[in-house]
């Protein structure tokens, strides 16, 4: 995805931070909406030529389109550069007559009848995991390149409680083949048929996280760190935490705010990791009901307070976190962006959105099939909004 930017020696409490986001796209067919099971190649070729510095890639099944940011700085560069990649899909699809959603999962697609990408690992993974084709969904993972191996271990660590409120932020997948699944992020259930799959384990240093590693690849379970499918974990290529928990965003501008409370929180721990002033642990069970509450209701759930017990409205969480990371948002300067999850809490998610449009549709008259091609149409534009 992009190149090392740690260099050995470098102190605990350098506060650069380095970005860099993949975003999973889904291509549809804009006569039917639906998914085009064996796209044109010539989309995928004219990305490649259209790319840049960022890369453009294959996903699992041929009906996505992966693409990845080059390494950015600061978040002026990371909003050109989601602008970019996203443009890129957006035209190349345009010019071979098919169209991009950025949605986690399509409204009604049949999981049955996608295709995988012909590739040594993804027939693999097909053989391993049987029926992998029913997990049709994209997601979102944001890298973030700082401090030595081991400080990135312990603020990983420490990331873990706030990982629901990042899931509730990007919430894109209410529909699943046709229907309301009552989830924001259904995500999250398809994708716990995995191993390895969920949580991350509280670590405390890099021997602990290789001594982990260690041990599944001596029994065979694994390769390599790449077939760690955690929330959150550190990636096999790059020295980044790479955030995995997330849909992906339907606006753009909600995708660089998710971002924005993750780098801000990475600063925050980082800053704390060196004056060995991480927060307590909470154990990994509670923050688990909370990464269920946030896939179940999104922007509406109130989470369980693990510092002072009882329940917490996710906007109340939120707009005193929102607080608390002033000074680290202004550092990596994305006050704005950090400001706009609060947006995202008062006005919806990219589900919220789906699912009011949907129920209008139904309130107007529209059958269910008509109504879930309305909600791509919507994604559709959505996605190409402020590109």
């Amino acid at each position: 995805m992009w190149p090392v930017r740690y260099v050995a020696g470098m102190p605990d409490t350098d506060l650069n931070i380095t970005l860099g986001v993949e975003e999973e796209f889904f291509l549809i067919d804009p006569e039917s909406r639906d998914l085009i099971a064996d796209p044109d190649p010539a989309i995928f070729e004219t990305c490649e030529r259209a790319s840049g510095p960022h890369t453009v890639v294959h996903e699992f099944l041929r009906s996505q389109i992966e693409t990845n940011t080059k390494v950015c700085a600061n978040f002026t560069d990371l909003r050109q550069a989601l602008t970019e990649t996203r443009r890129i899909v957006i035209d190349a699809a345009r010019q071979h007559k098919a169209a991009v959603i950025a949605s986690s999962t399509h409204p009604f697609a049949d999981w049955r009848v996608q295709l995988p990408t012909p590739k040594e690992r993804y027939q693999r993974l097909a053989i391993t995991l049987q029926e992998i084709r029913s997990l049709l969904v994209g997601s979102m993972h944001i890298h973030a390149g700082f401090g030595d191996p081991d400080s990135r271990i312990r603020v990983m660590t420490a990331l873990r409680p706030h990982l629901p409120l990042l899931n509730a932020l990007s919430a894109s997948s209410p529909f699943s083949s046709g229907r309301e699944t009552g989830f924001k992020s259904y995500r999250l259930n398809l994708l716990s048929v995995m191993p390895r799959f969920g949580l991350p384990p509280a670590l405390a240093s890099r021997r602990d996280y290789e001594s982990l590693l260690d041990g599944y690849q001596s029994l065979k379970f694994i390769d390599d760190g790449s077939e760690l499918w955690w929330d959150l974990r550190p990636s096999s290529k790059y020295p980044t935490i790479e955030l995995r928990i997330c849909d992906i965003c339907t606006s753009l501008d909600d995708a660089l705010a998710v971002a924005a409370v993750y780098a801000s929180l990475v600063r925050k721990l980082l800053r704390q990791d060196a004056d060995n002033a991480l927060p307590p642990e909470p154990a990994t069970g509670l923050i688990a009901e909370n990464r269920w509450l946030a896939a179940r209701y999104g922007v509406l759930a109130f989470f369980g307070d693990v510092a002072a017990g009882g329940r917490i409205d996710i906007n109340d969480h939120l707009s005193a976190l929102v607080e608390d990371l002033a000074e680290d948002a202004q550092a990596l300067g994305c006050e704005a962006e950090l400001r706009h999850s609060l947006t995202i809490i008062r006005e919806g998610t990219g589900a919220d959105r789906q699912l009011d449009y949907f129920r209008l549709r139904r309130l107007e008259g529209d059958s269910i099939g008509q109504a879930l091609r309305s909600v791509t149409d919507l994604i559709i534009r959505e996605t190409m909004d402020g590109t």
